[in-house]
């Protein structure tokens, strides 16, 4: 790396702790806004969150938990009855499918148990890095960092990324938040991009960020 380079990264990672340090601040009751008991029904909850509000999400599982409890579960009903239990959700048929899939081989590999590793998560049936790290980060340590559109926006936003791709994204966010902030970063960027960084007409003028932040103002 060169010294102009080292700098760079030095600097970005100075502005990325007073935008932690802000967001902290402004949002000290961030948390993840799904409903879940186990780590199995968050991972449930998060295939169920695509393309979906998690008030919607929540609205379904508060029943759907109640009937399916293991994985096994979901694997005892008819799929077509799955489907009806999580039609409002959205996109039921394919997520149906995925739960099912998920759930056989949660069994057939990892006993019905959530897997630790990040590179075990993914080899679950329509599991991605950012499902992975929702369950990893809340119950077992954090090995990424969640990027959901809320993320991916404001970070490009704000510079940290240049890119559409999430994957990259999440690694130039892994080499500039601590660690220790890896679990909670998404949490007050999603809370950030819901009240203020909004994809329509974000509020600039109220923006904690607004001084060190790149983008240009629209209202």
């Amino acid at each position: 790396m060169s010294p102009q380079a080292h700098a760079s990264d030095e600097n970005e990672r100075r502005r990325m702790a007073e935008v932690l340090r802000r967001l902290h601040a402004e949002y000290p009751e961030a948390r993840i806004r799904l409903r879940f008991r186990t780590p199995f029904e968050l991972l449930i909850a998060t295939i169920l969150s695509a393309q979906c509000t998690d008030d919607r999400v929540n609205q379904v599982t508060k029943s759907l938990f109640q009937k399916y409890r293991t994985p096994e579960d979901y694997l005892r009903v008819p799929v077509e009855e799955l489907e009806q239990d999580i039609y409002p959700t959205g996109y039921y048929k394919a997520k149906a499918r995925s739960i099912r899939e998920c759930c056989r081989i949660l069994l057939e590999r990892f006993g019905g148990q959530i897997p630790q590793s990040l590179e075990e998560f993914t080899t679950l049936p329509g599991v991605g890095r950012k499902t992975a790290n929702v369950v990893l980060n809340e119950f077992v340590e954090p090995q990424g960092i969640v990027v959901d559109t809320h993320v991916a926006r404001v970070v490009q936003r704000l510079g940290f990324a240049t890119t559409d791709n999430r994957e990259r994204i999440e690694y130039r966010l892994m080499e500039l938040v601590p660690r220790s902030e890896w679990a909670r970063f998404a949490h007050l960027v999603m809370a950030h991009g819901r009240a203020i960084c909004k994809a329509r007409n974000p509020r600039c003028r109220e923006c904690t960020l607004r001084d060190i932040c790149p983008f240009p103002e629209r209202e």
